[in-house]
């Protein structure tokens, strides 16, 4: 089941999301609530130049900040977590966001290695009618599995999925 139609992403936000660090701060998020300290080590970055990402997707409503909690030294930290929005909305391919997208799915897999990664590549055959059923049968299915409830010792699993005409 897709979400009720996606929706139109606003300059803002396709200006937000058109960033590979951005989109890798949402789905770190995604099921665990991270300190801004917490995003730096993950990424290999200095922690001010994450608060910069941090602050931009929660002033776009893509991060939420939780209740602050006392980190190691007793200092107070915000964490943060996913609201989801990215889910919903259709970059209305913005090519920022196509660009940033292919980043951070290739940061990522530079990051796991290719032990973990599964790949498969194919071409098929589909009248242009055809491909929208494709494209909707292909994101109903991954709507499907984004909404199962959390279960504890799931495994997170990143899914990255293109279709372009091949020539």
């Amino acid at each position: 089941m897709l979400p009720a139609k996606r929706r139109p992403a606003t300059e803002a936000e396709a200006a937000a999301l058109a960033s590979g660090i951005r989109l890798r701060i949402i789905r770190l998020t995604f099921s665990e609530a991270l300190t801004n300290k917490e995003l730096a080590e993950r990424l290999g970055r200095d922690p001010a130049t994450t608060l910069h990402h941090v602050r931009k997707l929660v002033e776009t409503g893509f991060l939420a900040a939780q209740p602050p909690r006392r980190g190691a030294r007793g200092a107070r930290e915000i964490p943060y977590l996913s609201t989801g929005l990215s889910w919903t909305l259709d970059s209305c391919g913005d090519k920022g966001v196509e660009q940033a997208v292919l980043e951070a799915y290739l940061a990522e897999i530079a990051e796991t290695g290719f032990e973990g990664v599964h790949q498969s590549r194919l071409v098929v055959q589909v009248a242009p009618e055809e491909r929208a059923e494709l494209e909707t049968r292909l994101n109903a299915l991954l709507e499907e599995f984004r909404a199962r409830p959390r279960r504890p010792g799931a495994e997170r699993t990143a899914v990255y999925l293109a279709t372009y005409p091949s020539t």
